[in-house]
């Protein structure tokens, strides 16, 4: 499948995710919810296209990683939540590089 597409595909899936793994965490309003769930899914849909459209000279896993950390590290530290949101992140960024560089042309 052509990288690009896959990395959107990806990326979708990985909003997704993290989007439903935000569903319990309380915030101080309604607003405030959805705000940080429609940044945290372009977030992560970035992720994923990125990595698809990149091609760095590391493992493809390692690619995933790196775009992940760049991408996510703005979010870390203008929230200072620095380990949930790296660490999605590094675990998404791997599986997502891992696939892309398995399935994608």
């Amino acid at each position: 499948m052509n990288r690009i597409l896959l990395g959107v595909l990806i990326g979708i899936a990985f909003g997704i995710i993290d989007v439903l793994l935000m569903i319990p965490l309380p915030f101080p309003t309604k607003a405030d919810k959805r705000v940080a769930m429609t940044g945290a899914f372009f977030d992560r849909f970035a992720i994923g296209a990125l990595i698809g459209a990149t091609n760095l000279p590391v493992a493809p896993w390692l690619q995933g990683i790196i775009v992940a950390l760049l991408v996510s590290l703005p979010s870390a530290i203008i929230t200072r939540s620095y380990v949930p949101i790296l660490a999605i992140s590094v675990v998404g960024g791997a599986i997502a590089g891992f696939l892309i560089g398995l399935w994608g042309i």
